[in-house]
């Protein structure tokens, strides 16, 4: 077991599927030994896991609760401090989904504001010791739309515009042993909603510089960058969007 703690350790939150799954992979392709967090994608988990354990063996562990209770954040605590390292916390799970003014209640309110805010500042709060260790780094994905709010989307909005202060707040609070920035993606998949709507997607893509969507690993690299190699960049957020945040 010792042998893994020499290698650099990183969890990943929401990371069986999409964004977080291809920045888990990415961490893994570097020698990190990755700690998968999901919720309620368990298969999609499992396979991950045993890709990488395949590629390295007990290269990837996992863990599954509920970000929004204190009791799943216990339970990731109580696992990385088994593993003994962490290195880097990418705080990327996350609930969206439409809310409009008139038609949403608390119970949205609650899950949007706890898994974009409660989570990760609790989480970060009770790892901060180990990431010190290694002057280690917190990365949160926020949203373009912390800066430009979307239409039928106020909570979500609200909570990842909260996101980025606590981005810059973790900063003065844990450095200099601790780093924290965010990264703000753009148009990176489309909604299963809109998958087949051209002329929402051609509007979308209008307003984008760069004519055409991000990809998964437009932010993973992002989140590599700021976690390893940014290493004088403190509070800051990087959006990750082909210009269109310019745009509006």
């Amino acid at each position: 077991m010792q042998e893994h703690h020499q290698a650099p350790a990183i969890l990943i939150t929401g990371a069986a599927k999409r964004i977080g799954a291809v920045i888990a992979q990415l961490f893994h392709t570097q020698g990190y030994r990755v700690i998968i967090h999901y919720n309620r994608s368990a298969s999609a988990a499992d396979k991950l896991c045993r890709e990488l354990n395949d590629r390295r063996s007990d290269s990837c562990l996992l863990v599954q609760c509920d970000l929004n209770e204190m009791i799943g954040l216990e339970k990731i605590t109580d696992l990385i401090r088994s593993v003994g390292r962490l290195d880097v916390l990418v705080n990327n799970a996350s609930s969206f989904y439409p809310t409009p003014i008139n038609d949403c209640d608390e119970n949205q309110w609650n899950d949007l504001i706890n898994s974009n805010l409660k989570g990760p500042f609790f989480l970060s709060q009770k790892l901060a010791g180990l990431l010190s260790k290694h002057r280690g780094a917190i990365v949160n994905i926020s949203d373009m739309h912390a800066r430009q709010a979307l239409q039928n989307h106020p909570i979500y909005s609200i909570a990842k515009a909260g996101n980025i202060a606590m981005t810059k707040t973790l900063a003065k609070e844990l450095g200099p042993d601790v780093r924290i920035n965010s990264v703000a993606p753009g148009a990176i998949l489309w909604p299963k909603h809109e998958s087949d709507d051209t002329a929402k997607q051609d509007s979308v893509l209008s307003k984008v510089p760069m004519g055409r969507l991000g990809t998964e690993n437009d932010i993973a690299q992002t989140v590599y960058f700021l976690a390893v190699e940014a290493t004088y960049m403190t509070g800051q957020t990087i959006a990750v969007d082909g210009g269109s945040s310019n745009s509006l």
